[in-house]
């Protein structure tokens, strides 16, 4: 059935935009696959992999890795809008169509499914699935971000929040398309809230996966899960790290030591990766976060040090041989934010952060940089596409 074609045009709401445009984004996935086909990898031993949370950011990067990189089989879930009469998917399916395209054309076996992953219902299709086509998985991805879950078990629906803890959080922060740079406060997070974040962003849906696929069998000797995670600076420390989302990233941590346990009889091992920031539909909306990443951008482009998701992936995947030797701190985590925490980058973004203003910000920050990777999330202002000409709906 064919779709219905329009120029579709950039629709800003707040800190989201409405419209994607599909040939925009499809352009995006062909770079990255351009980008994947040009590098080596160290992990060559997975065949069967399962990303979650793989239609956008780090874990749609990471099924253009192990499908074009690594060359695995590939079951990736996520939960996308689709198109409806003139009304535009949401990017991340459109993200997904390109890349299930481009995997036909070269004979590689990619499967999306569009599914609510914290559910039972999903894990258990998706072990019916890896039954048929795989016999056994051995690599699961985890990167789900979701403002709310439902509990299998209570049926309670819990949202998350970001907020601060123990006192109220007073910054600045930037709107990316007024240009204007204001001051914002957070109250601080009661203890339901917490618990409530937690409950969404922590480890127990992973740990959940893995025991559901142990509990019934479609695990291989040796299998490896690796969760997604972010640390950052002290300057955003009270509303990320130390605030409610940094409770759940502490938790998803915590969550190696069980899954190591509930694996060991198979010599199975979970990872931590930490990432870097990155302009996401999510951070957008955070406090601080934009400003923040407006300077950050602009700072390690000098460098030559700045990389969106797909370089980051590459690095965190061909760089580490999760069967064997891995780059680990102290904690036992994978870090890959290595490049924006390195202390000429934060020292450049200290010394001018409290003067940071409306006035200036064009001259002292990447904002035009923020501002077309946001857009670019949606299939707008991506290089080599004429968005003059009407495109698929």
């Amino acid at each position: 059935m064919s779709r219905e074609k329009g120029v579709i045009v950039p629709k800003i709401k707040g800190f989201l935009c409405i419209t994607a445009h599909s040939a925009g984004l499809k352009k995006r996935v062909q770079n990255q696959i351009n980008l994947v086909k040009s590098k080596s990898f160290k992990n060559n031993n997975f065949k069967n992999a399962l990303i979650l949370g793989g239609s956008t950011g780090y874990g749609f990067a990471t099924s253009v890795v192990f499908s074009f990189g690594m060359k695995a089989n590939v079951i990736s879930v996520g939960f996308e809008r689709e198109p409806q009469g003139n009304r535009t998917a949401s990017s991340g399916y459109y993200m997904v169509e390109g890349l299930n395209e481009n995997a036909k054309n070269e004979g590689l076996n990619y499967t999306f499914h569009n599914l609510d992953a914290f559910s039972d219902e999903s894990k258990k299709f998706i072990i019916d699935e890896i039954k048929s086509k795989f016999g056994k998985l051995e690599f699961l991805v985890y990167s789900l971000a979701a403002p709310r879950r439902t509990d299998p078990d209570t049926k309670e629906v819990y949202s998350s929040v970001l907020k601060p803890i123990g006192k109220t959080f007073t910054s600045k922060t930037v709107d990316i398309y007024k240009e204007e740079v204001k001051e914002i406060s957070l109250e601080p997070a009661t203890d339901e809230e917490i618990k409530n974040t937690i409950k969404v962003m922590g480890g127990e849906d992973w740990f959940r996966w893995i025991k559901f696929l142990k509990d019934n069998d479609v695990l291989a000797p040796n299998f490896r899960t690796v969760a997604y995670s972010y640390i950052g600076p002290k300057l955003t420390w009270d509303i990320y790290n130390d605030g409610t989302i940094g409770k759940a990233k502490e938790h998803l941590t915590n969550a190696v030591k069980d899954i190591d346990t509930l694996i060991k009889d198979i010599n199975g091992k979970s990872y931590i990766s930490v990432n870097k920031a990155l302009v996401t539909q999510a951070s957008a909306a955070i406090p601080v976060v934009p400003l923040y990443l407006s300077l950050l951008y602009k700072y390690m482009r000098e460098e030559g040090t700045h990389e969106g998701c797909i370089e980051q992936m590459i690095r965190l995947y061909s760089e580490n041989d999760l069967l064997g030797a891995c780059n680990l701190d102290k904690e036992g985590r994978i870090r890959i934010d290595n490049f924006e925490l390195d202390s000429k980058i934060q020292d450049k973004i200290l010394s001018v952060w409290n003067t940071v203003n409306s006035e200036n910000l064009l001259q002292i920050t990447d904002i035009e940089g923020v501002k077309k990777d946001f857009i670019n999330l949606f299939g707008f202002d991506v290089d080599g596409v004429d968005y003059s000409e009407p495109t698929e709906i």
